[in-house]
């Protein structure tokens, strides 16, 4: 008789996968994170109104070595009775109505407060309302996410995490850390084998071309610093015609060939800002031709650059948009004004 081997569920896959990550991590094993090294001990609370949904959150948490702290429904988090925040919060709001909008709200300000990291899983219908809520926690924002998706946002507090404790890392306890988030990557992206969106993004620095130029004196020869005329905004007609040139191209083409999120954003924010319109980050996700979740870590990415910035609107506390910062603004008009000045040079 031949013998058949069981059949794993994901949660146990899963669950084998880091178990094997003992041979590259000798600190690490199932059920204990490596920062456990550290003196460190995550723990996760979580809040989902869905039993099921809640069920596999806790299933992935601990699959990735998190001690459960609390788990209840998504309203508990306005009980001034509830237990202490773990140092992990996994939220899942689909949809959102007031008292929703209430409960993040003062979840996004006990995260804060206490220095808890926030995962919130949501929808694209829920997602202006439910980034609106979230200013103060620097959040993980999930969009339908798989639960590969969601192991890698935990992946990623593995990383950010340990750096808000006192104790300082070391630098080799970091490149473990490290390490250990890109196989947690790998992993939950071989189990559920994704294929669509970009990988994570990777650190953006923004560059803008001074205000200055030298310029040799007639009279001594010595140089002198004259300061240069900023340059406009590009005509909004001509960036949407780019912006349309790109999707007319991604319809020929594989569109991972050319996928350029960051790019595709600055190209809409820019148009915005000559037009004088207002993004929301819902349309934002949508202009980067990359799926919401990845165009949300672009979001970040941007943000912590100094390339965008979120703007609260003025006369609606529930909603709160994406703009250029000022830096921003003019490397993207010196940009146009150079590629029309080496344009004319060729004609």
């Amino acid at each position: 008789m031949t013998s058949q081997t069981p059949s794993r569920t994901p949660s146990q896959t899963m669950q084998a996968r880091f178990a094997g990550l003992a041979d590259d991590f000798p600190d690490f094993s199932y059920g204990a994170p490596a920062n456990d090294a550290a003196g460190l001990r995550l723990s996760v609370s979580i809040f989902a109104d869905r039993g099921h949904v809640r069920d596999e959150m806790g299933e992935d948490a601990a699959s990735a070595g998190f001690r459960l702290a609390d788990t209840g429904r998504l309203h508990a988090v306005l009980d001034g009775a509830a237990k202490p925040l773990g140092d992990v919060v996994l939220i899942d709001c689909p949809m959102v109505d007031g008292a929703t909008m209430a409960a993040l709200a003062r979840l996004d300000m006990r995260a804060a407060h206490v220095g808890a990291e926030l995962i919130v899983s949501t929808s694209v219908e829920a997602l202006d309302d439910v980034f609106a809520a979230l200013d103060q926690s620097q959040p993980q924002i999930l969009v339908t996410p798989s639960r590969a998706e969601r192991i890698i946002a935990l992946g990623h507090v593995l990383v950010r995490l340990p750096q808000r404790r006192v104790r300082e890392l070391s630098e080799e306890d970091r490149l473990v850390l490290l390490r250990l988030t890109q196989q947690v990557t790998q992993i939950a992206e071989r189990i559920d084998r994704l294929s669509e969106g970009a990988p994570p993004p990777q650190p953006v620095t923004a560059v803008v071309a001074p205000a200055f130029r030298f310029e040799a004196a007639a009279d001594d020869g010595s140089d002198r610093l004259v300061r240069t005329g900023r340059p406009a905004l590009p005509d909004p007609r001509l960036v949407r015609k780019i912006i349309r040139q790109r999707q007319v191209r991604a319809r020929h083409f594989d569109g991972e060939l050319f996928a350029d999120p960051a790019w595709d954003m600055l190209l809409d924010l820019t148009a915005a800002r000559a037009e004088h319109t207002r993004v929301s980050v819902t349309s934002l996700c949508i202009a980067s031709g990359v799926p919401p979740t990845t165009a949300l870590r672009w979001i970040g990415q941007l943000t912590d650059a100094g390339l965008f910035k979120r703007v609260e609107d003025e006369t609606d506390r529930r909603r709160a948009f994406i703009t250029l910062t000022d830096k921003a603004a003019e490397a993207m008009a010196r940009y146009f004004a150079e590629v029309d000045l080496v344009a004319a040079r060729m004609g």
